[in-house]
């Protein structure tokens, strides 16, 4: 095996056996804590521009399938393991993950300390790094330079979302999904409760997205800062209060930002599977499938119409809103999970209870 280096900003370097791509990589290095699921995971879309460590160690044992892929193509700059499991076994396998990540032109790094890169991200927060051949020409100050002068990046939206609206037909109530990069479990839930879904960009207007008379309105997740996506803000700011709506992950930050709340980055974010989120309304504890670097900050919800339905009992944040006058709640997980446990599935059911009102209410008016 060649060997490869994963340099950090800091000037923190380690070495370690190279898979998939060839090529050199940089992008914006995190954890994710999740034990099964790593090909949801490497096709999320909201890990645009990032470099990806595991911290469970033994990664790629049951290869890859056409079933669990989350999105077409994946968007991630890396991918980082303790062990990479060279002959996985598993009866829907059908290429390994080396070979999946060579044919998506990505570059990964096996047997480095995960759990030293792991605890530097936890305390320094996510940093900037580089994937690159082991050689004697590498010159290791000088791409810590380079990384330490290469601004984050922006506007990551726009690289994920479609560029044109497409159809997910079905027989029960319309669904108009805006698309600021969804994972298509979510895509997958609405249809299996028969909803004719349309899915549209992120930078569809609000009159465009009202002429498709949408029964209600579902905004996925994504990547990035929330702050960026100046238009979806905009937006949701004229739909609220005319249609049904539920956000999920960057979909619930918008619905806060468009109400007046303001975000902020997270030091390591919340990553993984398996993350505990208690449901204010019910008392009950969820165990959440999150990928996200904001939050909204509490403080900033005094003088909004909104109300914090679930709270994260790792470190306390907001993980669910709702809104005092109009059929419009949200939560910071991923109730479709994909991967992750399914505590918070019974959410699309709700989203579906809240358009049969909708439309009750509507007949009687």
């Amino acid at each position: 095996m060649k060997k490869r280096l994963l340099i950090l900003e800091d000037g923190t370097v380690f070495e370690g056996e190279a898979f998939g791509s060839e090529r050199a990589s940089q992008g914006e290095v995190v954890f994710t804590t999740g034990m099964t699921g790593y090909q949801e995971t490497l096709t999320d879309p909201s890990f645009y521009g990032q470099i990806v460590t595991f911290t469970y160690p033994l990664i790629g044992n049951y290869g890859i399938n056409s079933d669990d892929f989350e999105a077409i193509a994946p968007v991630i700059r890396g991918v980082v393991v303790r062990e990479l499991t060279k002959i996985p076994s598993n009866f829907r396998c059908e290429i390994t993950l080396d070979e999946y990540l060579k044919n998506q032109d990505i570059p990964g790094i096996e047997g480095i300390d995960t759990r030293k890169l792991t605890r530097i991200i936890r305390s320094k927060g996510a940093v900037r790094a580089m994937l690159t051949a082991a050689d004697e020409e590498v010159n290791v100050e000088e791409i810590v330079r380079q990384l330490n002068e290469t601004p984050y990046l922006k506007n990551h939206v726009k690289e994920v979302s479609p560029k044109m609206p497409f159809p997910s037909p079905g027989r029960g109530k319309r669904v108009v999904l805006m698309d600021f990069g969804m994972k298509k479990g979510i895509l997958r839930e609405l249809n299996n409760r028969h909803c004719d879904v349309l899915v549209v960009p992120y930078n569809t207007p609000a009159e465009k997205i009202l002429s498709f008379r949408p029964e209600g309105i579902l905004l996925s997740n994504g990547p990035g800062n929330p702050a960026d996506v100046t238009e979806g803000i905009e937006t949701i700011k004229q739909l609220i209060g005319k249609v049904p709506m539920f956000g999920i992950c960057l979909g619930h930050q918008l619905i806060a930002l468009a109400c007046g709340a303001k975000s902020y980055k997270l030091p390591f974010g919340h990553r993984g599977a398996n993350h505990p989120v208690k449901n204010l309304q019910t008392g009950i504890v969820e165990i959440t499938s999150q990928n996200h670097g904001y939050v909204i900050d509490e403080n900033s919800l005094e003088g909004t119409d909104l109300e914090i339905t679930h709270v994260s009992l790792n470190d306390g944040t907001i993980e669910g809103l709702k809104h005092k006058k109009y059929p419009v709640f949200s939560v910071q997980f991923h109730p479709e999970a994909s991967p992750g446990p399914e505590d918070s599935n019974y959410l699309f059911d709700e989203f579906i209870k809240l358009m049969e009102q909708a439309g009750e209410e509507k007949q009687h008016a």
